[in-house]
């Protein structure tokens, strides 16, 4: 981490964190913004769901809501991208404060409620964007919505000719009654109407950490019989176990490093329940080379991360992808693809 970068990052942690995060947007448009050569290691290149990725670390969905800077991201060393929630019509959220730092915990905790600009503006964006690297967005439904299932379809709909794949979210905990979905008949119907006017896109599916083994079953054979492309394990979690810091009592999901052990092993029963067919992205408290490392052996083709970028800052990226292509060196992996999965047993 350069001197700039670590003051940059101490200044931000005095502010507000909603307002730190929309300065850090900001940043990434300015002449400032990280410039990275993204890795060309063969070991690193890979493909999911059809989409071809310089590397397998990729940016959650969450950061770039509104998809204001992904040209700057690009450039940050990631390998793929996920922007939005998108809804069909844009929405505040929900008040202020909604985002909370735990620092002790090197977490944080959001009740943003898919506050957007809703679809349409986003897919304006969305189509005037560069092509480096595969770019997907984050469906949504609005709060006030009488039809959710069909939310998902129109903003399918809107954005598909713009975006290399879809994530339909399910397991967003800050919209009431949205994990309802996850069930097994509604989950069906939902994944079956987005598939049915997806064309090529591929259409990815996003889950809670906060599910049963049985649970976790169900969703793979939704998943299996809908033809998903692939499945985000997971979002964040309304689990509260072991945190230290004060704001452990504020509503909303929890992310960061507490994630990392309940979503890795949601990724590895998936992995297990799927035998491997349908390809994996894991997320949650991935904080260095060695978290994605084991997200990777656990079952996933590529990971994200989003809340350890608020503690270490952008150059975590290329730190974790160089990282990574060391550790694939030292166990003789020829390639990432050959080390999904190989330790799935023993963190499921």
């Amino acid at each position: 981490m350069s001197a700039i970068e670590r003051l940059g990052l101490a200044a931000l942690q005095w502010l507000d964190p909603e307002t730190a995060h929309s300065l850090a947007l900001k940043a990434l448009k300015t002449p400032f913004a990280p410039n990275i050569s993204p890795p060309t290691s063969p070991a690193l290149a890979t493909e999911v769901a059809g989409l071809k990725m310089p590397n397998p670390v990729g940016l959650a969905a969450g950061f770039d809501k509104n998809a204001e800077a992904i040209a700057p991201l690009m450039r940050a060393g990631f390998g793929f991208l996920e922007v939005g929630a998108a809804t069909p019509r844009p929405q505040p959220g929900n008040p202020r404060p909604r985002l909370f730092r735990l620092t002790e915990d090197s977490a944080a905790i959001n009740r943003f409620g898919f506050n957007n600009e809703g679809v349409e503006a986003i897919a304006q964006r969305l189509a005037n964007r560069p092509h480096d690297i595969p770019v997907g967005l984050n469906l949504g439904a609005n709060k006030d919505s009488k039809d959710r299932a069909h939310d998902y379809v129109e903003v399918m709909r809107l954005a598909a000719p713009h975006i290399d794949f879809a994530t339909v979210n399910v397991s967003s905990p800050n919209t009431e009654k949205l994990r309802d979905l996850q069930g097994a008949e509604a989950l069906r119907a939902l994944l079956t109407g987005v598939t049915d006017i997806k064309g090529t896109t591929p259409v990815f599916l996003k889950i809670a950490p906060d599910l049963t083994d049985a649970e976790i079953a169900e969703i793979a054979q939704v998943a299996a019989e809908t033809r998903v492309d692939a499945i985000i394990a997971t979002n964040t979690t309304l689990s509260r176990d072991g945190l230290q810091n004060a704001h452990k009592v504020q509503a909303g999901g929890l992310s960061g490093r507490p994630l990392f052990a309940p979503s890795t092993r949601v990724l590895a029963r998936l992995y297990l329940e799927t035998n491997g067919h349908i390809p994996l992205i894991g997320v949650g408290g991935i904080t260095s080379a060695a978290d994605a490392y084991a997200k990777i052996r656990a079952g996933a083709s590529a990971v994200q991360l989003y809340t350890a970028m608020v503690f270490c800052g952008m150059s975590l990226i290329p730190r974790i992808v160089h990282g990574l292509d060391e550790m694939l060196a030292h166990d003789s992996f020829t390639n990432v693809r050959d080390a999904v999965g190989v330790s799935a047993k023993d963190y499921a």
